[in-house]
């Protein structure tokens, strides 16, 4: 019989854990949190210190009643949830609910599931952290007030199913913001000119730069004009040459956020999905003989710090495998991110022996991808800076300056494993210029004219707006991911082409919460309540004046947005058709997933149709039909024929109503690329430069 009990919060933990500890030890699974506020009341006691009133979960009850059986049988339990304030409040809730002596030291945590990091962790428990328990506590406890006041206002005033919280009302009004700015740009024309010359056998690109020794903007063809009429013949003379030699450094290893950002740039992973798979890999992953073995640290971080040990084994493997010239000659010394916790290590691998050739078998295809992703990124972190020739070139004629920018790789350094990637998807290449020294005579092949208009900032991508929110200080590892996951569930926002709109509902909900709860929405404020649970995390605040402060404010905007806030209908919109069924007007709804057609007879008449979307092209095919948007069953946009089945066209590209300029032919179509979407000609090889 065992005489320890461990609690995880994974069946999947327990598992592995049981086999590191031996016959001494009995692992079970809490399943996450045992206890929590109620669902159907507030659960909060705004006149006695905000006092929380905890049940167990529902369904919890088992579990908990097995806990208890397994907790009498063995001389001492031992409390191993994840090692952040959530594991230590489901640590804390567990000793509660099971009758522990909380000063014992009972509370045992790891950053990796390996076999030493294990039995090493359980050399060392200690007690249960109540500032982190604290930390947790209030963040709830200020969730639900906010939650549990709003959310029945927003009922009662606009429809049931909404809801408002801190986090997800500032990613919400983050959307919106950028929304605005989209509509509200007013493109700007400005013109390049692209030259191709050559000297001797070799060809080179170079850009207009300016005139007379000074940058000079082309803002329009006039200005094209009197550059092109000031060039006299297509002979250049070289007039400056700048050589130097440029050292990159590795990016560090990865936080949750730069995970989840790079995960969806190189892998295309949402955000939910990489969690999900970093879960499965930091609980372990059966590796046959050696057994079960977590591949990864914990994947919910904030920093970029790495332990000796594991800097030490990743320059071994350097070494042997690529030589010592690229391993780092020092160690790394990243700043602490503002608001960093820096509670644990960075995400990276158990063991940089272990590469992802090694376990290839053993890992399905994304858990490998986004294995070798982090591997990658950290033993890259570990290697030598990487060594570019830059080169820059000047070109004059008749005081037309031209400008020539190449680089070659002199040495990768940590290049030759991982190059991270950025927000636009632009891959950097390598541009070897021909050898030019001042007074070299180069000629233009051609010179061409380009008209380019000024783009719009980008809507969010689900890595973009998690970069924004840490960026300015709101969430924290463990939130970005339901916080991105909710405000798509209440339909606040949409997903076109992976980029963020906000819906007609998301809008209206952020109006109502901007005029009636200000301070949610305020981005300094809610940043500074996040530095404050911080605070009391550390122990420098008590978790109640936190909660006192911001409740004082809040509970008056609360009464005043009930008794002053309109009640809002959400009128259905006539459509303009009929039901072909009853013969009664179509209406526009709001649903779960977004608009639809209904009948306006409905309950009697529950016709209902998906919203046709016409893009205002005529069908290519059979000249007769409209193109319309549809999109298949795994929710991906593509377009067709209104006439179908009559007429079978479909494409994924999206067509374009103008002619092509090259052939004439009605054959445009936006293509999307990784670097934009570019306009195209299926008919010839008409190309324009893709636009993001």
């Amino acid at each position: 019989m065992a005489d320890y009990l461990v609690i995880v919060e994974s069946p999947a933990k327990a598992k592995t854990i049981e086999k590191y500890l031996g016959k001494k030890y009995k692992v079970k699974a809490s399943m996450g949190h045992i206890r929590d506020l109620p669902k159907s009341q507030m659960g909060v006691d705004t006149e006695n210190n905000f006092e929380p009133r905890y049940i167990t979960i529902r369904g919890k009850g088992p579990i908990l009643k097995e806990l208890k059986q397994a907790a009498k049988k063995v001389k001492k339990v031992y409390l191993a949830a994840d090692p952040d304030r959530e594991g230590e409040a489901i640590a804390w809730h567990l000793a509660n609910s099971l009758g522990l002596d909380q000063t014992d030291d009972l509370r045992v945590v790891f950053n990796e599931i390996t076999k030493d990091a294990v039995k090493e962790s359980f050399k060392h428990p200690r007690k249960i952290d109540m500032d982190l328990v604290d930390a947790q506590q209030a963040r709830r406890i200020l969730d639900r007030l906010v939650g549990y006041n709003i959310s029945p206002i927003l009922w009662k005033k606009v429809k049931k199913g909404l809801s408002a919280g801190r986090v997800q009302s500032v990613a919400l009004k983050l959307v919106i913001d950028r929304e605005n700015e989209i509509k509200a740009f007013i493109p700007e024309e400005y013109w390049t000119i692209d030259g191709n010359f050559k000297k001797g056998k070799k060809e080179f690109q170079a850009n207009f730069y300016g005139m007379n020794g000074k940058k000079k903007k082309l803002s329009n063809v006039d200005d094209v004009k009197e550059v092109m009429s000031t060039i006299k013949g297509k002979q250049f003379e070289v007039i400056d040459v700048v050589k130097k030699e440029r050292l990159r450094n590795p990016a560090a290893p990865f936080t949750t956020s730069s995970l989840q950002q790079e995960a969806a740039r190189k892998l295309n992973f949402r955000t939910r999905k990489t969690m999900m798979l970093a879960q499965q890999l930091y609980e372990g992953i059966a590796l046959g003989r050696q057994g079960t073995v977590g591949l990864i640290t914990y994947m919910r971080t904030d920093s970029t710090r790495i332990s000796d040990t594991a800097t030490q084994e990743a320059a071994t493997f350097i070494n042997e495998n690529y030589g010592k010239e690229f391993a780092r000659a020092n160690k790394r010394n990243d700043k602490k991110a503002k608001g960093a916790q820096d509670a644990h290590e960075a995400i990276r691998p158990t063991s940089a022996m272990r590469s992802p050739q090694e376990v290839k078998e053993y890992l399905g295809r994304d858990q490998l991808r986004l294995y070798r992703l982090i591997w990658e990124r950290f033993i890259a972190s570990q290697m030598a800076p990487a060594v570019l020739d830059t080169m820059r070139v000047d070109l004059d004629n008749n005081g037309v300056m031209f400008r020539a920018n190449g680089s070659k790789i002199k040495f990768a350094g940590f290049m030759k494993v991982y190059v991270e990637s950025n927000d636009d998807n632009k891959e950097e290449k390598e541009n070897i210029l021909p050898d030019l020294k001042k007074g070299d005579k180069v000629e233009s092949q051609s010179l061409e004219q380009r008209q380019h208009f000024t783009q719009p900032p980008p809507r969010f991508t689900e890595a973009r707006l998690v970069k924004t929110l840490e960026e300015i200080g709101i969430g924290r590892p463990s939130t970005y991911s339901p916080t991105l996951d909710t405000i798509q569930r209440r339909n606040y926002v949409s997903l076109d082409n992976k980029r963020f709109v906000p819906t007609e509902l998301g809008e209206i909900v952020h109006e109502l919460i901007r005029d009636y709860f200000p301070e949610i929405l305020d981005v300094q404020f809610t940043a500074n309540m996040e530095a404050e649970l911080d605070e009391v995390e550390h122990g420098d605040m008590q978790w109640v004046k936190v909660i006192d402060q911001f409740y004082q404010g809040f509970e008056k905007n609360v009464e005043r947005a009930d008794k002053e806030m309109e009640k809002i209908e959400i009128k259905d919109e006539p459509a303009g058709i009929d039901c072909d069924l009853c013969g009664a007007p179509m209406v526009f709804k709001m649903g779960k997933y977004g608009k639809f057609l209904a009948c306006s007879r409905f309950p009697d008449c529950r016709n209902t149709k998906p919203i046709v979307k016409e893009i205002g092209v005529t069908c290519p095919k059979c000249n007769e039909g409209q193109v319309i948007e549809r999109k298949s069953k795994k929710k991906r946009i593509f377009y067709g024929c209104d006439r179908y089945p009559a007429c079978d066209y479909v494409s994924w590209d999206k067509p374009i109503a103008r002619p092509c300029p090259k052939c004439n032919e009605k054959a445009l179509v936006e293509k999307k690329l990784k670097k934009g979407v570019q306009i195209q000609c299926t008919h010839c090889d008409y190309k324009e430069e893709p636009q993001q």
